[in-house]
C-alpha cells in the first residue's frame, strides 16, 4: 500500500473567501462542486487543500484526507483492528471509493481512492 497524498480539509462558511486567499498564496483552484474545493500548486499538484462547507454524503467533515492506491486494502486493516469508522467504505459519485475514521486525537480521517478507470 502506498499513500499518495495528504490533504488538510478545512470546514468553512466563507468558501469563495477562503479560496480567494489561499489562491493568493500561490495555489489555484483544480476542483469546485460547491459544497467542496480542491485548490492545489501548479507545480507540485500533490500540495493540496481542500475547502468544505459539508460532506456530501456524511453528517461528519474529515479534518484531513490521505489518498492512498487501495483503499480496501487499508480498510481491512484498520477495520481489524477495531478502529472507529464513522462513514462506511463506499463508492462516492465524484469518483471515490472512501471511508472515514478517528485517529487516537478524535480526528476524522478521510481515506480514500480515485475509481479505477
Amino acid at each position: 500500500m502506498s499513500v499518495r497524498r495528504v490533504v488538510p480539509d478545512i470546514r468553512t462558511e466563507a468558501m469563495e473567501e477562503s479560496r480567494d486567499f489561499y489562491v493568493l498564496l500561490g495555489l489555484e483552484e483544480v476542483m469546485n462542486q460547491g459544497w467542496v474545493i480542491t485548490l492545489a500548486s501548479p507545480s507540485q499538484p500533490t500540495a493540496q487543500i481542500t475547502l468544505l462547507r459539508h460532506d456530501e454524503t456524511s453528517a461528519i467533515v474529515p479534518d484531513l484526507s490521505i489518498e492512498v492506491d487501495d483503499v480496501d486494502a487499508v480498510y481491512a486493516g484498520v477495520a481489524g483492528r477495531g478502529a472507529e469508522i464513522v462513514h462506511p467504505l463506499r463508492d462516492e459519485t465524484w469518483g471515490v471509493r472512501r471511508f472515514f475514521v478517528i485517529d487516537p486525537n478524535g480526528r476524522v480521517v478521510n481515506v480514500m481512492s480515485h475509481h479505477q478507470r
